[in-house]
């Protein structure tokens, strides 16, 4: 897949319409079940793509319409995990914050694909380049409760088999992009260099689609971000694996794009847009933001999208956004 400088696009969910499901900061409450909520969600996927294709958007996403959360998602499909009765988990991304999450039970394999059939759906709707997303390792560690494994690091190893074969039926399904979300990276650095960038690089055994890690600071669910942590040491870990890119939040931090430099031939995704409850940019905001970072790096290798997610605002919002984010990569094109 070739793409063009700052190709427009996006992390991954979009805003679920009101007929399919309410929206609890990132997890989904679908209105319908079986068949109708089948049918439910191949429409909203349509209507998403259509919305995506009428944006100006060049690569594309399902908008993750089928999912109630991208861990649960994943982890409904493995061996080795009690989706049933779940566990009470005390230190919760990174802060005492309880939360009741399923519990790792036992040694972890796929059993079934989780997202290969909501690609092919969505391939056959759209001629469009396509990304799909897949939680990472460390995140689902982050997110479950493990009663299992005496190392974590093993539990790590064997949640990257899983994902790897995953990816594997995707890219032979014909996925253009492959995305592995990693929040839980900028979380616990240490554990990233103990076990995390090694697990990330089993993910990619045999994988030759270019390949995201998503290195997310927060949900915009009304946190504040998380930015006790900064990029360039992750990074740093991140550059000896091989992962073909980045995409790292840009646009609700005050981070120098300069430290990306450091990314050397890497594609990078860049978030020039705030993903949350916040008035939509101008187009000449994003310029600013995303020119301030073609001082630094090749606009070839450069890719525009949202910090996070869209699927906790309004559609009437997430157009907003993305239609300024279009119009700066076209005038920013234009210019360069």
């Amino acid at each position: 897949m070739k793409l063009l400088p700052l190709t427009p696009t996006s992390v991954g969910s979009f805003p679920r319409p009101g007929w399919l499901a309410e929206t609890n900061r990132s997890r989904a409450k679908f209105c319908l079940e079986g068949d109708a909520l089948h049918e439910a969600q191949d429409d909203a996927t349509i209507v998403c793509l259509r919305e995506q294709e009428e944006l100006g958007l060049e690569l594309l996403t399902d908008g993750e319409q089928r999912r109630e959360s991208f861990v649960y998602h994943a982890a409904s499909t493995w061996d080795g995990v009690d989706m049933k009765q779940k566990g009470d988990k005390e230190v919760y991304r990174g802060r005492v914050n309880p939360h009741v999450v399923p519990r790792i039970v036992g040694r972890v394999s796929r059993r079934a694909p989780a997202v290969v059939e909501d690609l092919k759906f969505a391939r056959a709707h759209t001629a469009l380049p396509l990304k799909m997303a897949v939680a990472g390792p460390m995140t689902m560690i982050d997110s479950t409760l493990n009663t299992f494994y005496k190392d974590e690091g093993e539990l790590a190893m064997d949640i990257a088999v899983a994902v790897n074969a995953e990816l594997l039926e995707l890219q032979a399904a014909g996925c253009d992009m492959l995305q592995i979300d990693e929040p839980a990276m900028t979380r616990y650095h240490q554990k990233v260099f103990d076990y995390g960038a090694r697990a990330l690089d089993r993910c990619l055994e045999g994988i030759t689609v270019p390949t995201l890690v998503h290195l997310c600071y927060g949900y915009p669910g009304g946190d504040t971000p998380q930015h006790e942590h900064t990029y360039p040491e992750l990074l740093d870990a991140l550059m000896k694996t091989r992962i073909g890119g980045f995409t790292v939040e840009f646009g609700r931090s005050d981070y120098d794009p300069s430290l990306l430099a450091a990314c050397g031939d890497r594609l990078i995704m860049f978030g020039c847009v705030d993903p949350g409850n916040t008035p939509a940019p101008s187009v000449d905001e994003v310029k600013r933001r995303v020119a301030s970072l073609l001082d630094h790096v090749d606009p070839g290798r450069v890719m525009l999208g949202p910090d996070c997610g869209l699927m906790t605002i309004s559609r009437q919002l997430a157009r907003a956004k993305l239609t300024a984010m279009v119009g700066a990569a076209r005038e920013l094109r234009a210019e360069i």
